[in-house]
């Protein structure tokens, strides 16, 4: 391994005990996928024909990137000798080491591994999972002598889907490279931060204007790019315009006569369901708070979730939502109407007839939202959320009661292919319940997009 050249985080990141996990997070370009290739490397030597390695990320178009790094460093340490299947992706190299380069992006693509023994997961661009659900089950797979100490190293930037649970998870426990248990796993792990201008291997300034030009509408996550600091605000998509000192209100008692009011409505089963209350204010003063006219409030949110999960639904029925959301209306003292997402009109092809059907013979009525394209309805309610707190200009205000929205929304990510856009493998289904709503007004209101 001596022949190898290493930035200093790789070399200090061989220097962590094997027996200590890692999370291998920062900025972009500092070396963090070498780097696993090298530990992937050195475990062969290590332990022989009993080292079995498998390298995860979430699509196939990920994997080249990896099989291009592994075929120059396997190449320049054993030349010939070690050997690649390209169609089955997995490396044999010459002591006899096993190194599976393997695909995972939903429980469907588990089976492939159920049952199969790893002594090495290496987890790269974890940033790009939602949830953990799937990447924590991939631990049962880990067996192994009583002399290999089994592994999980995972790797990440700040700022993609997954950033709200990685950085809880292992950013925020303990200093860099500081061990500490992580809870979950009841594993002792070390956090390794990175950024690109510790890698002396890449044109650093080149680099830099790479990553401006990626995100030029985006400080927040450029910043978390370049810096790796994962205490960045990274809703990133709503970071420049929520603030919960502006936008946060205190659960109201009632809605005022005066106010208009209206259900907005994203459904879900297998995915969260999610209903708000919104009242838009005549210019007026509710319960100490002045809304300027035009102002708009979630008052109230019923949330299908599970709490262990912000991105699963309860597997709700149309009826059993419908029920609760007649329940929650009823608490108000409003009538069950509003707007839905436009797919819950699409006829399903049963005698029901439409979700919307359904609802309606529970008494619970919509209309479609009408939702136009995304991009228009987010800035739209982006400029809202900015507008908040200005006395002249109506704004969006959000109950503090409303707790997945609050839990969601200002960890969602930007769609890295369509910065104009959210990601929406993250739990957005407040924020779309929401875009529904406004869209009801965006009908009669002329509006100038929200862009920073």
């Amino acid at each position: 391994m001596n022949q190898l050249e290493l930035n200093s985080f790789q070399e200090k990141l061989l220097s962590l005990p094997e027996e200590l996990d890692v999370f291998a997070g920062g900025g972009r370009g500092g070396g963090k996928s070498y780097g696993l290739a090298v530990l992937a490397l050195r475990h062969c030597e290590q332990y022989g024909d009993r080292a079995r390695v498998l390298y995860l990320r979430k699509t196939y178009a990920g994997l080249r990137d990896f099989e291009l790094v592994t075929r120059e460093l396997f190449g320049m340490v054993y030349g010939t000798g070690a050997r690649y299947n390209g169609t089955e992706h997995i490396w044999k190299l010459p002591n006899g080491g096993y190194i599976e380069l393997g695909q995972l992006e939903t429980h469907g693509d588990y089976a492939k591994y159920q049952g199969r023994s790893f002594t090495l997961l290496l987890i790269d661009e974890a940033g790009q999972y939602a949830q953990p659900d799937l990447l924590d089950l991939m631990r049962s797979n880990l067996r192994g002598a009583k002399d290999i100490p089994i592994r999980v190293v995972v790797a990440a930037n700040p700022g993609g889907p997954g950033h709200h649970w990685i950085a809880k998870r292992y950013v925020f426990q303990a200093g860099p490279w500081k061990p500490f248990v992580e809870k979950n796993s009841k594993r002792t792990w070390a956090y390794a931060p990175s950024t690109y201008d510790g890698n002396q291997f890449i044109d650093r300034d080149q680099y830099r204007e790479q990553l401006e030009s990626a995100c030029p509408t985006d400080p927040e996550l450029l910043r978390a790019w370049l810096t790796g600091d994962w205490a960045v605000n990274r809703g990133a998509y709503f970071a420049a315009c929520l603030d919960e000192s502006r936008n946060a209100v205190d659960p109201w008692t009632h809605i005022p006569e005066t106010w208009d009011y209206w259900l907005a409505h994203d459904f879900g089963s297998a995915a969260p369901s999610v209903t708000y209350i919104m009242a838009q204010s005549p210019g007026d003063e509710h319960e100490g708070v002045f809304y300027p006219r035009g102002s708009v409030v979630l008052v109230d949110e019923l949330a299908a979730v599970r709490r262990d999960n912000l991105n699963k639904g309860l597997d709700w029925t149309a009826a059993t939502t419908a029920e609760a959301i007649t329940e929650m209306c009823s608490r108000w003292h409003i009538k069950p109407r509003g707007v839905a997402d436009d797919a819950c009109f699409a006829k399903s092809g049963y005698s029901s007839g439409s979700i919307a059907e359904e609802f309606a013979r529970k008494g619970v009525y919509f209309t479609p939202a009408k939702k136009a394209d995304r991009i228009t309805g987010w800035q739209f309610m982006r400029r809202m959320l900015a507008d908040a707190g200005k006395l002249d200009t109506p704004g969006l205000y959000i109950s503090r009661g409303c707790t997945y929205f609050w839990g969601t929304l200002p960890y969602l990510a930007r769609d890295v292919k369509r910065v104009e856009d959210l990601d929406s493998s993250g739990p957005d289904h407040a924020a779309d319940a929401c875009r529904y709503g406004l869209m009801r007004l965006r009908r009669t209101a002329s509006t100038t997009p929200f862009r920073i």
